[in-house]
């Protein structure tokens, strides 16, 4: 038995073109040290994978949500399909061991990196739509992905780490965070920034990220820990 064959018996999906599989667990890394690969690597089946799995959480929780605004449906599904939630998933149903990557990626880690795992899971879900279309899709999503979404509504973790920093900074001490850079490094294409988070002139925490954005919510991520308010 293939590995391929494994995995989808570990799925519980059969294939019937079994090379949409294979391109779909393809890093782009695999290809420069095989290059007798007889398809490409996954990144189409990623966009297509992407615009899928956005319809079928829109479509699941417009039928089953009827008196939610469209503000609360929106969080859910940016919850449901953001890199963290994706790359879990993806672990779950053991998609790492089958990715297919070049020796330096994985000793890079990258069998693990959040970003491959999320981008591989949603390839994967283009390519179960391409192949056995929308309702095998909707049913591998609904027990893979979106039984999740009662316990993200019930917590309350379809709330960014900066909405929830600042709703509890305002309940338990009535002070508004401000946030402000600390730090800038890198060339303009490729910049990261730290920023710390103030509750009045105290230091709470800091974040590091790509943006300055994504700094702000890692460091918000990480107040909320230090705080012992998560």
């Amino acid at each position: 038995m293939s590995d391929f064959e494994k995995f989808e018996k570990e799925i519980g999906i059969t294939f019937k073109n079994r090379d949409l599989l294979k391109q779909a667990l393809c890093h782009r890394s695999y290809l420069n040290e095989n290059p007798k690969f007889n398809l490409d690597h996954n990144e189409r089946l990623e966009f297509l994978g992407d615009a899928v799995l956005e319809l079928l959480i829109t479509e699941h929780l417009y039928l089953n949500y009827p008196d939610k605004p469209e503000g609360d449906l929106t969080s859910w599904r940016a919850s449901l399909v953001n890199t963290k939630i994706l790359a879990e998933t993806a672990k779950e149903i053991n998609l790492n061991k089958y990715l297919l990557m070049s020796k330096g990626e994985e000793k890079e880690n990258g069998r693990l990196r959040q970003s491959n795992l999320a981008n591989v899971f949603e390839a994967l879900i283009g390519a179960i739509y391409l192949d056995l279309g929308y309702n095998t899709c909707y049913k591998f999503v609904e027990e893979r992905l979106i039984k999740k979404l009662s316990e993200i509504i019930e917590k309350g973790l379809y709330k960014d780490s900066k909405s929830l920093f600042q709703e509890e900074a305002q309940s338990k001490e009535s002070i508004t965070p401000i946030y402000k850079v600390v730090k800038e490094s890198g060339p303009d294409h490729k910049k990261r920034f730290v920023m710390a988070v103030f509750l009045e002139d105290k230091v709470v925490a800091e974040g590091e990220g790509a943006s300055k954005q994504e700094a702000e919510e890692k460091a918000a991520e990480n107040a909320l820990k230090t705080k012992g308010w998560i």
